[in-house]
């Protein structure tokens, strides 16, 4: 409540300083709103010196200070306080202001010194032309002007870097993060600055170099886990799987023994440079995977890549920390890597099934189907004329539309576990089973009324999965109609496959079997002619037409596949050869 006086302003202004440091580094949390104590005693200096600041902005009001205050004492603690000033700027994404700051700080001491050269980039160029004050003897400082400009440097390139990074700006991103990976920071924020070089080259094409820097960052911090992650990220789309999958389990067993947690910074320093950038992208780039879906991904890779063995280890390790509350450990923010529930039971019979487990795989589609069924109406309308309801609002138009899609998902999952079933119930030999399992899915009503009708783009995905797997269960259903030599059922079952999916090659060639084993050789030899006529590039661009099947449906496609091409066309062709020579004699 004192009156501002000159004479005690440097001491004041020095203490306000050292307050100022000792409250943010006692927080060790991300600097937020604004430094008000700074702006009181940029008051009390205007005050003293018989001006008045009131009304202004904080940019105006340093701007007034720095132009009206020209007492020499007064230089040195002014030029700290606006060192703070940025920092609390820099933490709040004002980089403009931070720049005009260090103009004005460069300028009233030499008005040629804050000059930015072509090329450079200006904030950095007018943060590193001020000229750190020299400190007086008065009073000591928690932490000297130096080694604040150099902190603001630093957080300066790195904010800088992953804003030119967000952007899709990757070689000016780049070459600000080398600049921040030079700078002064704590090995935690160089291992951070690393994995973003390691993403920003991900970013450019550039795989290997990739995975120079993201090494380096476990190099310099093994706990950044992030960079793991994105390691075996590049590994995956380098196709190096081994090297993948011992990234993912050293990354899962890290996890599991060390959850992260936001520990507290060793650094001596109370400004640090973890204070100033949290900015959405890095949070983004070092987001932390949890154990769980660490382990999905383990699993999921192994099944893609045939691994049948380990896949299912994978996958029954995580079904069990279902039991241990999945819910708890996984965002719901949308970030997870984990797809719906349903569709990871669906994978976990499929790799089940590839590897001879067939009734535990029976028992986890029941699962599926037992949670689904009462989530599906009983007749479920999905034509365009209402998916455009006359809804009072949009909010109810997009609210019915979810519903569906929903619903369409329920039913895709449990007519995926249907089709699984009967897959199983064949490899066992009970092919009378494998028919009913079959044929619940195929005739179900709910999903004639869903494929038969004109949908719109947004449902458009979930039916095509819905039709890709009455096909299946068609061509599943009549490979076992032609083991009980039912041929004739048989051949109406490819017949109606051919019809939802025209031109499968599965289909096309079990139809041409089943007319040849109902002695209907003409007829089998003219669909085989017209099958072998059309080219691999119309079959496989009418294979293509839809979206990428979904992983726990790639399993019953390789099931479907005709195994008995060969000794059929032969068959064929020898018919077709004897016709051609009763006809020429």
């Amino acid at each position: 409540g004192l009156p501002a006086a000159l004479p005690a302003l440097p001491l004041e202004l020095t203490v306000l300083y050292n307050s100022l440091l000792f409250t943010v580094g006692a927080s060790d949390s991300a600097i937020k709103g604004e430094a008000k104590g700074i702006r009181q005693g940029l008051l009390r200096v205007l005050e003293a010196c018989g001006a008045c600041g009131e009304g202004l902005g904080t940019e105006e009001l340093w701007e007034k200070v720095l132009q009206d205050v020209t007492m020499e004492e007064l230089q040195a603690p002014l030029h700290r306080l606006g060192a703070l000033q940025a920092a609390w700027w820099l933490a709040a994404g004002q980089l403009g202001s931070v720049a005009g700051l260090f103009q004005l700080l460069s300028t009233a001491e030499d008005p040629g010194r804050a000059h930015c050269s072509e090329g450079q980039n200006k904030l950095l160029s007018v943060i590193k032309a001020w000229q750190v004050p020299p400190e007086g003897r008065s009073l000591p400082l928690l932490q000297s002007a130096k080694d604040l400009k150099e902190i603001l440097c630093t957080a300066a390139a790195f904010l800088q870097g992953l804003q030119e990074l967000e952007a899709g700006n990757f070689p000016t991103a780049l070459s600000l993060l080398q600049e921040a990976a030079g700078g002064f920071c704590s090995k935690k924020i160089l291992a951070q600055i690393y994995t973003c070089l390691g993403c920003c080259a991900q970013r450019m094409g550039k795989p290997q170099t990739a995975l120079q820097h993201l090494k380096r960052a476990l190099q310099v911090d093994f706990q950044c886990l992030p960079a793991l992650s994105h390691a075996a990220a590049v590994y995956h789309r380098l196709g190096e799987t081994d090297v993948e999958l011992q990234a993912l389990t050293l990354l899962y067993e890290a996890l599991r023994k060390n959850p992260p947690a936001a520990a507290s910074s060793s650094s001596c320093f109370l400004m640090r440079t973890e204070l100033l950038v949290h900015t959405p992208a890095l949070t983004s780039l070092l987001r932390h995977h949890h154990p769980s879906e660490v382990k999905y991904l383990l699993a999921q890779r192994c099944l893609q890549d045939g691994r049948v063995a380990d896949a299912v280890e994978h996958y029954l390790d995580f079904l069990s920390l279902l039991q241990e509350g999945l819910q708890q450990q996984v965002p719901l923010d949308g970030s997870s890597a984990l797809p719906r529930i349903p569709e990871v039971f669906l994978e976990a019979a499929s790799a089940l099934e590839q590897a001879g487990r067939h009734q535990d795989a029976i028992t986890v589609c029941e699962e599926v189907i037992s949670r689904t069924t009462d989530l599906i109406p009983q007749v479920l309308r999905v034509e365009e004329r209402l998916e455009q309801p006359e809804c009072s609002s949009p909010g109810a138009a997009l609210g019915l539309l979810s519903q569906k899609k929903e619903s369409l998902c329920c039913l895709a999952w449990r007519a995926a576990a249907y089709l699984h079933q009967g897959w199983a119930w064949a490899k066992l030999g009970e092919s009378k089973e494998a028919v009913t399992q079959f044929s619940r899915e195929c005739l179900e009503g709910a999903v004639c009324r869903c494929v038969c009708l004109p949908v719109t783009e947004n449902l458009q995905p979930e039916v095509e999965v819905l039709q890709k797997i009455r096909s299946l269960s068609l061509i599943g259903r009549g490979t076992q109609f032609l083991e009980l030599g039912r041929h004739k059922q048989a051949l109406l079952d490819f017949q109606y496959s051919l019809q939802i999916s025209p031109g499968d090659p599965a289909a096309a060639s079990y139809l041409v079997q089943a007319l040849w084993k109902l002695n209907r050789k003409q007829e089998a030899a003219a669909e085989w002619q017209k099958f072998s006529q059309s080219s691999p590039g119309e079959d496989g661009q009418q294979q293509g037409q839809g979206r990428p099947l979904p992983l726990y449906l790639v399993s019953c496609l390789e099931q479907a596949m005709f195994p008995h091409s060969e000794p059929l066309a032969r068959s064929i062709q020898d018919y077709l050869g004897a016709a051609a020579r009763d006809t020429s004699s």
